[in-house]
């Protein structure tokens, strides 16, 4: 195939699997990172939004010239933005003062149009994102827009299961573990289904903040995970293919980011950081011989301005 019939969307996926050598104690189990932060934008974002456009095409609910709109931490927006000019649709984000400037920067570098829902401190709450979906409910009624509707999309949970079949071919076929944070559930969802289709023994271990435990039952509140902890349940969640729910601080997701990038030379956002946090619980837990899997699920250049990396 000549180089020009090679679309930059054809390069998402396929990223590396690293193994992390420095953090991990000698006792536990190995813990090997899908490095998405490879993704076209830096996210595993780029998955679901190609596959939820795509989705949109084959049913007919888009044309040339419309407006994808939706809600979005930032994430999903930048990788919704660079499909959109990729293909030729308008991207309309509605976002917030709760997440990082860099985010807002690069989905309007994509060309897309940013509406701000505003935040109380910029602290993510179940009330914040709840108006953000709503605008963006509203902001989607107008002629030739879409609303792609992220938490209620089932095509954006088949866009993971590529990732969960390079997991189990590049750890060559051994997987005792998956630990994922979650936020519409769609990633944790389709990379463990994928799993279980080669081994139904692999276990799953999906992470939120404990500032907001509603998974775990207890009362939504406020954090500073960005894209993560929606404060509420998120309508497509699937308890039953989950072993186990675990919380982790934003505290502790931060300093673990921080260590990440002085001591592994991984440069990552926050969820990274508790997805890492939970996964070196895991590995002590199942200990030598066994291998835990989670994501390094963005980059770290996302979350210069905000008090991750700021604070250094």
């Amino acid at each position: 195939m000549s180089s020009g019939n090679i679309s930059i969307r054809n390069t998402i996926g396929n990223t590396p699997m690293i193994e992390l050598k420095k953090i991990v104690p000698a006792n536990s189990a190995r813990i090997l990172a899908k490095l998405e932060s490879a993704n076209p934008t830096g996210s595993m974002k780029d998955r679901m939004a190609k596959a939820v456009i795509e989705g949109a095409e084959r049913k007919g609910l888009i044309k040339q010239g419309g407006t994808i709109v939706e809600y979005t931490a930032g994430t999903t927006g930048i990788s919704l933005a660079f499909v959109c000019a990729s293909l030729g649709y308008n991207f309309h984000a509605v976002f917030s003062d709760a997440f990082s400037n860099e985010k807002r920067i690069t989905m309007k570098a994509f060309g897309a149009t940013v509406t701000d829902v505003l935040s109380d401190n910029k602290k993510i709450t179940e009330k914040l994102i709840k108006e953000m979906i709503e605008t963006s409910r509203g902001l989607s009624e107008q002629d030739n827009h879409w609303w792609s509707d992220q938490l209620n999309n089932h095509d954006a949970e088949k866009g993971y299961y590529p990732l969960g079949d390079e997991i189990w071919e590049q750890s060559e076929g051994s997987v005792e573990a998956f630990v994922h944070t979650v936020s519409t559930a769609h990633s944790i969802h389709g990379v463990t289904k994928s799993l279980l289709k080669y081994n139904n023994k692999v276990e799953t271990f999906a992470v939120e903040p404990d500032e907001s435990a509603v998974l775990s039952g207890r009362p939504s509140g406020s954090h500073k995970i960005e894209g993560i902890g929606i404060g509420f349940i998120p309508p497509l969640w699937q308890p039953e293919i989950v072993t186990e729910i675990l919380t982790v601080t934003t505290e502790d997701a931060m300093s673990m980011a921080r260590r990440l990038a002085k001591e592994e030379g991984i440069f990552a956002g926050t969820s990274t950081g508790a997805n890492i946090v939970a996964a070196l619980r895991i590995a002590e837990r199942l200990g030598p011989g066994k291998t835990v899997t989670t994501i390094i699920v963005d980059s770290g250049l996302r979350y210069i301005s905000t008090p991750l990396y700021q604070l250094l």
